[in-house]
């Protein structure tokens, strides 16, 4: 008489399980990618920032936009950008942008907290707005971010602040800060500026000079240094005053 062989009988592998499993697995890979993506961006962003401490920054995010804008407005507007090396842009230029933009330059790590609470007050209570952005944050916004007020952007602003202070120091913060900065319709930089406004190297830029090129930096492309308006022209003696008393520690 034949026996039947018992047949093995297997759990079928409920959805659940397998629900939990695909969840896992696409946590996994999404975390991966996070994780990949912060690496390369800290290596990308290291090596440039490590790079731009020798070489000079060729070009700025700031002057493909303007480049793109002013062609699509029809504008045959040419760039100009001529990088010279901070001892020969003048001392008077030098004081005039920390007196106009940044009078704790060399004092602080980058941050100027309580400038950075003051404007944050002021915009509450509805006066014109200000940024409160140190020299050290503009630089690091200049070279190396768009412009824009978001939250993103702030926080990307504040990594590359930090990586500036710490590997480039004050003295090349300025440097940078000086040949990279928009200070008139396609013109970027201290020397491009001085040869557009005055038609003279910035080595040998003035104190009055200085003080107008700073005092249009809020909006270069709206103000100019020459028969400027009364606001400019007050605000321009107002900086010459200060570049007396301020002092370069770097």
């Amino acid at each position: 008489m034949a026996t039947k062989k018992p047949v093995s009988k297997t759990k079928p592998t409920s959805r659940s399980n397998q629900t939990n499993t695909g969840k896992s697995t696409w946590k996994s890979k999404l975390w991966r990618f996070i994780w990949k993506f912060a690496l390369w961006f800290n290596i990308i962003s290291l090596f440039f920032v490590l790079l731009f401490k020798f070489v000079p920054v060729p070009f700025t995010p700031l002057m493909v936009i303007r480049y793109f804008e002013n062609s699509a407005a029809g504008k045959d507007i040419e760039t100009q950008h001529d990088w010279v090396p901070l001892e020969d842009i003048s001392k008077n230029l030098q004081k005039a942008v920390i007196a106009s933009e940044d009078g704790n330059f060399c004092k602080h790590s980058g941050f100027d907290f309580k400038a950075m609470q003051k404007a944050a007050t002021g915009n509450f209570k509805g006066k014109k707005l200000k940024g409160g952005s140190t020299i050290s944050q503009q630089t690091a916004k200049n070279v190396f971010l768009w412009q824009g007020r978001s939250y993103f952007r702030k926080a990307l602003e504040a990594y590359y602040t930090v990586l500036i202070e710490l590997i480039w120091g004050k003295k090349r913060i300025m440097e940078v800060y000086l040949n990279s900065i928009e200070m008139g319709d396609g013109v970027y930089g201290a020397q491009a500026a001085c040869k557009h406004w005055y038609n003279k190297d910035c080595k040998s830029l003035t104190r009055m000079q200085a003080a107008g090129i700073a005092a249009i930096l809020p909006n270069p492309r709206k103000f100019k240094p020459l028969n400027s308006s009364a606001y400019i022209s007050r605000k321009k003696n107002k900086i010459a005053r200060y570049i007396l008393i301020t002092k370069l520690n770097y």
